[in-house]
């Protein structure tokens, strides 16, 4: 949010004199994390069982959360997304990015990248956007093991 150059100096009172606002909600409670925190939780959630049957195969992949999708073509109605892009009606979901080098040379590990506020809008409510992320997740890290997603999310042991 930008704010005016006029408001920078000024230091904020508290408006119609009721006093400073404090918390709405003690830190201790759910309610008063961010909607990106709460996601958060939702994605170590989601990926807790994943993680516990595939662990020794997952120790080289990283999971990190964006926004949103970073697009660089002008008009987002032409934009054609690659196979490591999970998808929704030509809004990525999730992206895989394998290893390799970054630009100063240095070695990279594989990361999933999960779009926050396209999960989220997708979802028609929290226990849905949990369902969403699991399905997101399972079919992220069986296209980083080459399996199929029914492997990932099945009964059987890895092996």
């Amino acid at each position: 949010m930008t704010r005016s150059i006029r408001s920078r100096g000024r230091r904020r009172r508290d408006r119609r004199g009721r006093g400073v606002r404090g918390l709405l909600y003690p830190p201790t409670l759910p309610a008063a994390r961010s909607r990106a925190e709460r996601f958060d939780a939702i994605v170590l959630d989601a990926l807790e069982p994943i993680d516990e049957r595939w662990h020794a195969e997952l120790d080289r992949l990283d999971i990190a959360v964006d926004e949103v999708p970073e697009v660089t073509d002008c008009d987002p109605t032409t934009v054609t997304w690659g196979a490591d892009i999970v998808e929704d009606g030509n809004i990525p979901l999730a992206r895989l990015i394998p290893a390799g080098v970054d630009r100063a040379g240095l070695p990279t590990r594989a990361r999933i990248v999960l779009y926050r506020r396209p999960l989220e809008n997708r979802a028609h409510d929290g226990g849905d956007l949990s369902d969403l992320v699991h399905e997101v997740l399972v079919e992220q890290v069986a296209n980083y093991l080459g399996v199929d997603p029914d492997i990932i999310d099945g009964p059987a042991a890895p092996g």
